[in-house]
């Protein structure tokens, strides 16, 4: 009953991402098919390409994903286009989306935590009880599918990459221009003809809805966007609002903040954050960044796109918040969402929380990372190898601080950890759950990342923050020496 509970709240949660992310973005936006994608990255030896969009883990699909897929109106004609889903099918999982997601609640309290994988479960459950396992196994598949930008026929994502000369590698450095946003790091970087120029630190989804992986395409820039709130019983109370009101921009209860950017449902690059909520969850599937920082990114997105945006302009617009302005830009900009929390970075190791359940601390992924640079977990000294691993299982903790590790093996003197690593599916089913008043997970408990310096990686690596923006006004540079084991 107790993961019944959970599962029915992280479901339900996962829509008020999508309530305050995606109700109001525009029909002629770019889709979030893969575009201008990366040349391989200067890596000396192959490593496991990142989860591809058919993977449940890295696109989960739960009902309020569904409820807000159904917002748009040609989601249901796909449904029976290509799905062959009838009309009873479809009306059943529209009824089912929507009950669950009317049981959400939205609090400041973080006295609650669940998991994308309790969610995901329930999800799956439900609607093969409604449409049937073959149906609901092919609803997945195409979910996930749109949701990554990999739509029938357009072949996935692995596919798609390699088409364009990207190797999906972890870790990966751009070779072209596009933005570039790890989830667990809480950042956004800006590449220009593969040079990392602006760094940002943003705030990211709420566990019960995460940000979805993949490459996107913005192609839009969206100046005082206002907000309709959906009909959900958490909006009144939270917000302060009306289901249906339309709320301006420029007002202190619309979320979006002055500049919103559609990269593809069911997420958005937007500002109205305050400082606080960076480096942590602060939206519903979105990629969220105050004030100052949405209209600085804005101005350097327009130049990616080839389109004049100018100081004055972004000022301009800023005094005439009743009034809607689009800039389109003369090209889409990639945006590649990644969830990586093993990263070499200058040289140290950065793992950071699996803030999203992602069973992404493992050994196995730890030697695929090093691997890309030559390196085998055996080199390293006797003295990294414990602190790598210690930080391995301390990282697995998920946001609310549960420490659910057993993949991570203890032993790191031999080479056959990789063997001994636990398998993570039958965990997962195991999960328990307990809110039963359907709260979504507020803050992280405990620490994000812990950087290990490693000798062998010396000099090699993603590149650190440059012109690092976190929000406070001023720009940031990371210190020129971390010591071993450090936690920040």
């Amino acid at each position: 009953m107790k993961i019944f509970l959970r599962a029915s709240i992280l479901i339900v949660a996962l829509t008020v991402t999508l309530g305050a992310c995606v109700n109001n973005q525009p029909s002629n936006v770019a889709n979030n098919n893969p575009a201008n994608t990366a040349s391989p990255a200067p890596q000396p030896a192959p490593a496991t390409a990142r989860v591809n969009a058919t993977d449940e883990s890295a696109l989960p699909v739960t009902l309020p994903v569904l409820d807000a897929f159904f917002a748009d109106e040609s989601f249901a004609p796909a449904l029976k286009s290509k799905l062959q889903l009838t009309d009873e099918q479809i009306g059943k999982l529209r009824t089912l989306a929507r009950e669950e997601t009317a049981k959400l609640r939205e609090t400041d309290a973080d006295d609650y935590s669940g998991t994308t994988a309790a969610a995901r479960s329930h999800a799956a459950e439900q609607i093969k009880a409604a449409i049937g396992e073959e149906k609901a196994q092919q609803l997945s598949q195409f979910l996930r599918q749109r949701w990554s930008g990999t739509e029938e026929g357009e072949g996935n994502a692995s596919d798609q990459q390699a088409a364009h000369g990207s190797t999906g590698k972890m870790n990966a450095v751009p070779t072209d221009s596009r933005i570039v946003v790890n989830a667990p790091a809480y950042r956004m970087d800006v590449f220009e003809n593969g040079q990392l120029v602006k760094s940002y630190k943003v705030g990211i989804g709420y566990p019960e809805f995460p940000l979805p992986t993949g490459t996107r395409k913005a192609a839009t820039i969206i100046f005082n966007p206002t907000w309709t709130p959906p009909d959900e019983p958490w909006v009144e109370s939270a917000n302060k609002v009306k289901p249906g009101e339309k709320i301006e921009a420029g007002s202190k209860l619309n979320p979006l903040g002055p500049i919103k950017i559609p990269i593809g449902l069911p997420s958005l690059i937007h500002g109205g954050k305050s400082q606080a909520k960076l480096g942590g969850f602060a939206s519903h599937g979105c990629v969220g960044l105050t004030t100052p920082q949405v209209q600085s990114f804005a101005r350097m997105l327009a130049q990616m796109g080839g389109t004049e945006l100018t100081d004055e302009q972004i000022v301009a617009y800023a005094k005439t918040p009743k009034e809607t302005k689009d800039v389109k830009l003369n090209h889409a900009v990639t945006v590649e969402l990644r969830y990586e929390t093993i990263v070499v970075e200058e040289g140290k190791l950065h793992i950071y929380r699996d803030v999203y359940d992602r069973d992404t601390n493992t050994e196995e992924n730890l030697r695929s990372v090093l691997a890309a640079y030559n390196v085998t977990l055996e080199q390293l000294s006797e003295q990294e190898r414990t602190a790598v691993m210690n930080a391995l299982k301390e990282m697995s903790r998920d946001a609310s601080g549960k420490n659910d590790a057993s993949q991570v093996s203890n032993n790191s003197n031999t080479s056959t950890n990789t063997a001994q690593t636990a398998k993570t599916s039958n965990r997962n089913e195991n999960k328990k759950a307990e809110n039963p008043e359907g709260k979504v997970t507020r803050a992280v408990r405990g620490k994000k990342e812990i950087v290990v310096e490693i000798a062998a990686l010396k000099g090699k690596g993603y590149p650190a923050p440059v012109e690092f923006d976190t929000g406070s006004g001023a720009k940031k540079q990371p210190a020129a020496n971390t010591p071993k084991g450090k936690r920040s």
